[in-house]
């Protein structure tokens, strides 16, 4: 545990000892509060409710973006600057350096996320508000955002190139977003049961209204066991070429 505590120790440091962190929280709470607050039918003014509905469904389309974007280069860049090689020299083994990097971007999100309590404030002093359905609302985006930062870390594990990898945790967070909710309408049977389940956007509408929902917390969670395998065995894969 020591060793994944250094590891995140590290990435959070190399986060804000470069503008990368500050220009992406920027961006992520200029883009969230925008469409919050202002633009659209579904603004918190034009709702006219005491609520952070809007606030979630917004952010949980804003994190698609900024995940990717914060994950991209943290073994994509290490692998193009021989760091990597240098960071493998240490007692560490691979599980402990993805899940320290894990650790460092999942803590990032959460800091964005923490920057929004004000809304969460706002919002309840215009009038009331279901402070359990808020509460699993941010509970949710956590879980989904250790799903892509997973997701994310993958994808730079695949690649040198930090353009690759963005585009590549893209891709890979479409089916679970996207397509699985859209199989979910034209499939029959089973198989529509099957890809519902597989829809990570109807977990998290779960979550949003308040519902945590065992089976939610199953698929999050496995999912994220699955992507850290997936980028461990990633990295293990350059010793055995």
């Amino acid at each position: 545990m020591h060793a994944v505590l250094t590891i995140c120790k590290r990435e959070i440091n190399a986060f804000f000892d470069s503008l990368t962190a500050y220009v992406l929280l920027v961006l992520f709470l200029g883009l969230s509060g925008t469409f919050t607050w202002l633009f659209g039918q579904g603004d918190i003014f034009f709702v006219g409710q005491a609520s952070l509905d809007t606030f979630f469904q917004v952010a949980f389309w804003t994190l698609f973006f900024f995940i990717p974007a914060v994950t991209m280069g943290m073994i994509a860049e290490e692998r193009r600057s021989g760091t990597l090689e240098l960071l493998a020299t240490k007692p560490l083994d691979d599980m402990e350096i993805v899940a320290g990097k894990w650790l460092a971007a999942w803590l990032l999100v959460a800091v964005a996320l923490l920057f929004t309590l004000p809304y969460y404030i706002t919002v309840a002093q215009l009038g009331p508000i279901d402070h359990g359905a808020t509460l699993s609302g941010y509970l949710g985006l956590l879980l989904v955002s250790a799903v892509y930062v997973s997701i994310g870390l993958f994808a730079s594990s695949l690649t040198r190139n930090q353009i690759v990898a963005f585009l590549l945790s893209l891709f890979l967070a479409v089916f679970l977003h996207l397509l699985f909710g859209q199989m979910a309408v034209v499939l029959p049977g089973a198989l529509a049961d099957v890809a519902s389940f597989l829809d990570l956007q109807g977990h998290f509408q779960t979550m949003a209204r308040g519902v945590m929902d065992a089976a939610s917390l199953l698929y999050v969670v496995s999912l994220t066991l699955i992507g850290l395998l997936a980028a461990t065995v990633s990295l293990k894969s350059r010793s055995w070429s």
